[in-house]
């Protein structure tokens, strides 16, 4: 058998921590994801499922379900993505295929994105210098799809309100890393 250690986004046996000022930029490997996908014609019964998973709340457009343990943010038209800690939900596709049955396309999603928290006073600032949205206007459950240096990103506004959680293709990683740490540089 082999001896397999697994490796962060970055490389890293662990996360990898940036601070500038007041700003934390954590790589966070402990997230499971799943994109939930409602089938032609299941789409109410799809929301259903989700409903009952996230104690009735479905989430809309621009818009986030922070929930513990399963967390859930709007994709696209009845598509979202479905995340919760990896310690507890490894098998987290494999307990949404069983709970959704033919209603939805469910497909693991975890090692095909990096996850990295951002967190502290002036994060705003940063956000400014790397993506086109209005961070200013985002509340606690807005979820943004925008782009930062060329890498499409999900932006989540977390609990409490300087935390931002950013998603982005995890064969980027290192891009996208480079990219937020220039901007907290840059900004603060």
């Amino acid at each position: 058998m082999h001896d397999l250690a697994p490796l962060c986004a970055l490389g890293g046996s662990d996360p990898q921590v940036d601070t500038v000022a007041d700003v934390t930029l954590t790589e966070n490997p402990g997230l499971a994801l799943a994109s939930v996908a409602a089938r032609l014609g299941q789409e109410d019964a799809c929301r259903a499922h989700l409903s009952d998973l996230l104690d009735g709340q479905v989430p809309e457009p621009g818009k986030t379900v922070l929930r513990d343990p399963e967390a859930s943010f709007w994709m696209g038209p009845d598509q979202w993505m479905v995340g919760a800690p990896i310690a507890t939900h490894e098998d987290l596709a494999r307990h949404l295929k069983s709970r959704f049955g033919a209603t939805a396309a469910i497909t693991d999603q975890t090692d095909a994105w990096v996850c990295f928290d951002m967190r502290g006073d002036g994060i705003e600032d940063v956000i400014r210098l790397c993506a086109n949205i209005d961070i200013d206007r985002m509340q606690t459950g807005d979820a943004q799809r925008t782009v930062i240096h060329y890498m499409g990103v999900y932006v989540l506004r977390r609990d409490p309100s300087n935390w931002l959680r950013i998603l982005g293709p995890r064969s980027s990683a290192k891009s996208l890393h480079h990219a937020l740490v220039t901007a907290m540089h840059a900004a603060l």
